[in-house]
């Protein structure tokens, strides 16, 4: 069997993952017990406090950039503006719009207290959850872009925290949707507050933007169909509810495989057929029941 060290060689780079995270355009490889070993000397994966995290769910929804030597450590990031800044400077933000969305909606005011907001990496919510690195958030929001435009509608499965649903609100405007669907109540109410403070608050009060307790699987009916749908867990098989409320010229960015996954591109023709393409390697924990993820399994 070949090292570690020739296994890492073998490929262009590793993902990582969350349970809402993001891409990379390189086959990606990851060994929960061999984060260390594989990792080579002066390469910063993460920061220390991170790598010894010993949850092997918390390595869930994350992924590097097209040059390993690229990837954040996000030390010395300390507000919302130097994060950005940071990833338009790796080249992971090229958007206008995507910047000026991340700046008005503060990270900060979606994680859990006490923890540092900024750094580009996955953390824990609780609930066997997570919200993604915010590498991961910038490139959904790159992919989804033209279909987040004002007046259309979004969906984001599995909103957790709350924080992507925020940002395709403010995107979308008052006159869009912005949908967000969510299996633990508990995270339904605190993405709530969370949303209540940002700036997308007016949305929220409106009626705009929504946050609702439900199995994300089936989608949300009511302000089907959706131009943009997110999903922030993999799934085995795409789930057919979520293509069927993918409005034709729409598209859905969801993470599909078991162990080893790929983010899909889901684009449905004018003429109603799905065309996909895999946009990165990477690793999120499943699209499952409220029971199952409680339990972890």
């Amino acid at each position: 069997m070949p090292s570690s060290i020739s296994l890492l060689h073998s490929v262009s780079s590793i993902a990582y993952g969350f349970r809402y995270r993001a891409p990379l355009k390189h086959t990606c490889l990851f060994y929960t017990h061999q984060l260390h070993t594989l990792q080579p000397p002066n390469f910063p994966l993460f920061s220390s406090s991170f790598c010894r995290v010993p949850n092997p769910n918390f390595f869930t929804g994350n992924s590097l950039f097209s040059r390993m030597e690229h990837f954040l450590s996000g030390s010395g990031i300390n507000k919302n503006k130097g994060m950005i800044e940071q990833l338009q400077r790796y080249g992971v933000i090229k958007s206008k719009k995507v910047t000026e969305i991340m700046e008005t909606v503060d990270r900060g005011l979606f994680v859990p207290e006490g923890t540092p907001a900024y750094i580009d990496s996955p953390m824990s919510i609780g609930y066997n959850a997570t919200i993604s690195a915010p590498h991961m958030h910038a490139m959904c929001l790159e992919l989804l872009e033209d279909r987040l435009q004002p007046g259309m509608h979004a969906l984001d499965v599995g909103s957790g925290t709350g924080y992507l649903t925020a940002c395709f609100a403010l995107m979308v405007g008052p006159q869009g949707r912005a949908v967000g669907v969510e299996h633990i109540p508990e995270l339904v109410a605190w993405s709530t507050k969370n949303v209540e403070r940002s700036a997308a608050a007016p949305l929220l009060k409106e009626g705009s933007l929504s946050l609702h307790v439900g199995d994300g699987r089936k989608g949300w009916p009511e302000h089907a169909p959706y131009d943009a749908i997110h999903v922030g867990a993999a799934a085995a098989d795409i789930p057919q509810d979520l293509i069927d409320q993918l409005k034709p010229g729409g598209r859905m960015v969801i993470p599909v495989g078991t162990f080893f996954q790929d983010l899909k591109v889901i684009d449905k023709n004018l003429d109603g057929s799905i065309s996909v393409r895999s946009e990165t390697s990477v690793r999120y924990v499943p699209l499952t029941s409220r029971e199952a993820q409680l339990k972890g399994t």
